[in-house]
């Protein structure tokens, strides 16, 4: 199982906070450091000092880390334009040395786009622009260096980019789609993902979307099995009840709601739950959400007593 590290910073943190955190992620042997990629906070905390750039983020990190993979779950297809993100994330993939992963979504939080002023379309209007998004960013890092990338869709135009700069991961940095739309969100995953996440999703809903994803795959003469599946889940692990309590209490949340919601409890007790997702769901990666950024010994005591048991 690969356990990756996720974050949401707009909750609030600097990038200091994350630079922290992603060095952590990198001595403890985690393969991935991801964040979230909102620009407003989310229920009652302060969120101060205030939203960080998630491609500003990722560019520094990009140069202040060595191994651990590096990305967005997910970047909002209703914050940029399609070629100017495909030029951003070709430059972190460049500046890491191939270690980006890029993770889209269509956009749905209306209170940061009301709060920005940023548009977010009607729902049919934005899954058309997401799916136009994906076939000019993937398009731009697969053109062949020499020749030009032209696009006439109804939402975007591009005549005769010279899509540069390229990847260096070829032909582009694997995509990591994600959702639980029944129809287009598969069709979507089958034509443009190299990961398909479930994020805060329970074992049933999720082992019927990667089924939808499956079977899409199938229905485009590509094999189901080259989508990798995995899923997000907040974690709390606490060697004894005391410190558990503590680490829930930190993000608010109580002990027993993220039994049932979550990754949480002895390192015994989340080695077992995150056997059952991987039994049941077939998963091979899992993000874990770390809320406190400020408790670098939980992603310690993760390496140190979960990650040995599951081989």
């Amino acid at each position: 199982m690969d356990l990756r590290i996720f974050t949401e910073p707009q909750q609030g943190a600097d990038y200091d906070d994350l630079l922290r955190l992603a060095r952590t992620t990198e001595e403890c042997g985690f393969s991935a450091f991801f964040r979230s990629d909102h620009y407003l906070k989310m229920g009652s905390v302060s969120g101060l000092p205030g939203p960080t750039d998630a491609w500003v983020t990722l560019a520094g990190l990009a140069r202040e880390t060595s191994r651990i993979r590096l990305g967005t779950l997910v970047s909002a297809a209703t914050f940029r334009h399609p070629s100017v993100l495909a030029i951003s994330a070709a430059q972190v993939d460049r500046m890491s040395g191939g270690r980006l992963e890029f993770g889209l979504g269509s956009g749905w939080y209306a209170d940061e786009h009301t709060a920005y002023g940023l548009d977010l379309p009607p729902l049919r209007e934005r899954f058309d622009r997401y799916a136009e998004q994906l076939a000019v960013i993937t398009g731009l890092w697969r053109t062949p260096e020499g020749e030009t990338f032209c696009f006439d869709g109804e939402h975007y135009t591009l005549e005769h980019a010279p899509a540069l700069p390229k990847p260096v991961q070829r032909p582009n940095p694997p995509v990591i789609l994600g959702g639980t739309g029944r129809t287009r969100t598969p069709e979507l995953a089958a034509r443009y993902a190299d990961e398909f996440n479930l994020p805060f999703s329970d074992i049933a809903t999720a082992r019927a979307q990667y089924e939808r994803v499956a079977a899409a795959a199938s229905a485009v003469g590509r094999d189901p099995a080259q989508i990798t599946r995995s899923a997000a889940q907040v974690v709390a692990v606490g060697k004894d009840d005391a410190e558990l309590t503590r680490r829930a209490e930190a993000i608010g949340r109580d002990v027993d709601e993220l039994r049932s919601n979550g990754v949480a409890g002895s390192p015994a007790q989340v080695v077992d739950t995150i056997g059952r997702w991987r039994a049941e769901t077939g998963i091979t990666r899992l993000y874990l959400q770390v809320l406190d950024l400020s408790d670098p010994a939980h992603l310690e005591l993760l390496a140190s007593d979960v990650v040995p048991q599951l081989g």
